[in-house]
C-alpha cells in the first residue's frame, strides 16, 4: 500500500505541470506529456460544481483536436475517452468531488497529450487562453494519478 501512494503522488506531481501547462500562457517551454505503452489512463477529480465547465472544456479539447491541421491531432481524437464515475467520491480531502477517467487507445507515440497545450494550439489569443486556464485549473480538486499500460491479454481475441 506503501508503495502505491508513493507512486501516486509521485505521478501528481509530474502531472500538475502537464495538465496545467507552465500557469502562464505560453505552452511553448512546459514539459510534454506523453506515454510510451498502448494504452493510457488519467484520472481526475473535479470539484461537484464544475463538472459542466469540465465537460465543456473536454468537448472543446474534442472539437480542437478534430479541427486541427496535424494528422496526429486526429489519431489522438479517435482514441480518447472520458468517462465520468458513477458516484462522488466518499472520503478524503476531495470528498464529493467527481471522478473523470480520461482512457487513451491507442497512444499515438510521441504525440503530446498535455490538455491546455492542446487547447492553446487552437485558441492563440491570450485573452481566450487565459480563460481556458482559469476554467480548466478551478475545476480541479485533484489529479488522482495517470499511466501508460501494454495490454498483455485482449480477451476479444
Amino acid at each position: 500500500m506503501r508503495r502505491l501512494s508513493g507512486f501516486l503522488l509521485a505521478g501528481a506531481m509530474l502531472l500538475l505541470p502537464a495538465f496545467y501547462g507552465d500557469g502562464g500562457l505560453n505552452a511553448q517551454g512546459s514539459k510534454e506529456l506523453t506515454f510510451d505503452g498502448d494504452t493510457a489512463i488519467i484520472t481526475v477529480a473535479i470539484k461537484p460544481d464544475k463538472t459542466a465547465d469540465f465537460e465543456q472544456i473536454m468537448k472543446d479539447l474534442g472539437a480542437a483536436l478534430m479541427k486541427s491541421e496535424k494528422p496526429e491531432r486526429k489519431q489522438q481524437a479517435a482514441g480518447w475517452k472520458v468517462v465520468k464515475g458513477a458516484t462522488p467520491i466518499k472520503d478524503g480531502p476531495a470528498a464529493g468531488a467527481v471522478v473523470y477517467t480520461h482512457v487513451i487507445n491507442p497512444v499515438v507515440k510521441g504525440a503530446d497529450y498535455t490538455i491546455l497545450t492542446l487547447l492553446y494550439e487552437a485558441n492563440t489569443d491570450p485573452a481566450a487562453q487565459r480563460a481556458i486556464f482559469e476554467k480548466y485549473r478551478d475545476a480541479f480538486a485533484a489529479n488522482m494519478g495517470a499511466g501508460a499500460f501494454t495490454t498483455v491479454v485482449d480477451l476479444s481475441k
